[in-house]
């Protein structure tokens, strides 16, 4: 059972301007307003295998959810996944030049790997729901992520 969703943010600086601020782990918590903490879990730059543990607050919850940099290939995509609650979370952030700027398209998929029926029962109950709050929450990080390259 899978949800998914894709939103495009146009960004006024260059591909390579925006990958510094998508790859800048440690410094996300201070371009994103949604995350609360990042504790990273492995050394050196980002690529993949980059781990670290991201604390936000969803609907007055502070959630902490393990991630992991499961592609890397600069300054054009990367692909960044998270299990939590037998979900299996992949983000996707594709870059592409456009008008002297770049697009930055984010896919954001969650795959619930055994549903059982209280989570089918949920999901239908709240899926909608919870998508449009996460639809929310990406759109807010993706101006975000455009207003700290913007001013690189």
């Amino acid at each position: 059972m899978e949800h998914s969703t894709s939103l495009t943010q146009h960004i006024h600086a260059t591909p390579e301007k925006v990958w510094a601020v998508i790859s800048d782990i440690p410094g996300s918590a201070a371009t994103l307003s949604g995350i609360d903490a990042v504790q990273m879990l492995s050394d050196g730059p980002y690529g993949e295998g980059t781990r670290w543990k991201e604390t936000r607050t969803m609907m007055g919850r502070s959630e902490t959810v393990e991630m992991w940099v499961a592609q890397a290939d600069p300054p054009r995509s990367t692909m960044v996944k998270a299990l939590q609650g037998g979900a299996d979370y992949t983000s996707r952030l594709s870059l592409a030049e456009r008008d002297g700027g770049t697009d930055l398209t984010l896919t954001f998929g969650a795959d619930v790997a055994k549903p059982t029926f209280v989570s089918k029962v949920t999901m239908a109950l709240f899926g909608k729901l919870g998508m449009s709050m996460t639809r929310k929450a990406l759109a807010k990080d993706l101006a975000e992520i455009a207003a700290k390259a913007e001013s690189l």
